[in-house]
């Protein structure tokens, strides 16, 4: 997926329509806290993973 140079991690997010109340993001194989969504910038060639938690029983 190609996004808008200097694009966030929250710029992504509402690309995808992807609410952030219950999910957790990875950037490169590290966590991005919540409160860093805003200033954490996703770089060319940077691997993204976006686990949405799902609740059940």
């Amino acid at each position: 997926m190609e996004l808008p140079e200097g694009s966030t991690i929250s710029d992504l997010l509402k690309i995808l329509e992807i609410d952030t109340v219950l999910v957790a993001v990875e950037r490169n194989l590290e966590i991005v806290p919540k409160s860093n969504f805003l200033q954490q910038k996703i770089g060319a060639g940077d691997r993204i993973e976006i686990v949405h938690f799902v609740g059940g029983g």
